[in-house]
């Protein structure tokens, strides 16, 4: 059966773009006779609002889409996490990372290769990997001196004990808008962020484990994600988990060129709606 899921974070009201990622992934399972499923991505509890949460609701209702309930929300499950967390450490895959945003770029411009970092990483600089090599002893000291860290994944290590080609199946615009089986290529990442002291998950392991745990087998969201599959592709190979297949889509765009964003306080569909929109209305702004 095919299982879909839309995975907002309450952290603002939604705009046309969100909306046409719901649809898209709830016509999907609709087509096959399938199931949708809402997950909400509140991982972050110092941006996400239950108000939001409430208003996300209430938009998908209004536009026509049902969901099996209780919803998944990250915030209840960080035990999932965890657990995930600790099989990648039990491989000796995960170190912790103590530098500063100001120190990876210090030591980046010393090594005179910004440009190219940029160039490779969708995320931004590669991180050279300043403490990847730091003593176990070192490390511990400074964990027990409460310093502030993150947990990275050692890419190569990974990549190594896998001893495999990943490939995942896009359905979508995939590289270069193309679409069939393509190859992942987790290293453009460099060593990852999964989670931190203050934050138990990154984004890249919490939407592996939910999709697996939800049973979600056809990704749909915008082909700006496009790059994350490759090193969400990597962790559910070293964590034994399902691939599903994915299917990135066209994204929204407003007047100017650029994607909706709440950053950028983007017409929300609660504005629509209270203008007199209908949901037929919505459909048709984005092309659906």
């Amino acid at each position: 059966m095919i299982v879909t899921r839309f995975a907002p974070s309450p952290t603002g009201f939604l705009h046309l773009g969100h909306a046409c990622a719901a649809l898209t992934a709830f016509e999907a399972a609709r087509a096959a006779d399938g199931s949708f499923h809402l997950r909400i991505e509140n991982i972050d509890l110092t941006r996400c609002r239950p108000d939001f949460e409430a208003a996300i609701f209430e938009d998908l209702r209004w536009l026509g889409l049902s969901w099996p309930v209780p919803v998944r929300r990250q915030s209840e499950h960080f035990a999932d996490y965890r657990s995930a967390l600790n099989g990648l450490d039990s491989l000796g895959l995960l170190y912790p990372c103590f530098c500063t945003r100001k120190e990876i770029a210090e030591e980046i411009a010393r090594a005179d290769f910004a440009p190219e970092a940029a160039e490779l990483s969708p995320e931004g600089p590669l991180y050279p990997g300043i403490c990847r090599t730091l003593t176990t002893e070192i490390r511990r000291a400074r964990i027990a001196r409460g310093d502030a860290y993150a947990l990275r994944l050692d890419v190569a290590k990974a990549l190594a004990s896998l001893g495999r080609e990943l490939i995942f199946d896009e359905r979508g615009h995939g590289a270069n808008g193309e679409s069939g089986i393509q190859a992942a290529r987790p290293e453009i990442f460099g060593d990852v962020v999964l989670a931190r002291k203050e934050m138990p998950t990154s984004y890249h392991l919490a939407v592996v484990v939910d999709d697996a745990l939800q049973g979600v087998t056809l990704v749909t969201r915008g082909e700006d994600l496009f790059p994350a599959t490759h090193i969400q592709r990597l962790l559910q190979g070293l964590l034994d988990l399902p691939t599903p297949v994915y299917a990135h889509h066209r994204l929204i765009l407003d007047r100017s060129g650029r994607k909706f964003s709440k950053r950028d306080r983007a017409p929300t569909l609660r504005n629509l709606r209270q203008s007199g929109a209908t949901p037929e209305d919505v459909r048709v702004m984005i092309g659906l």
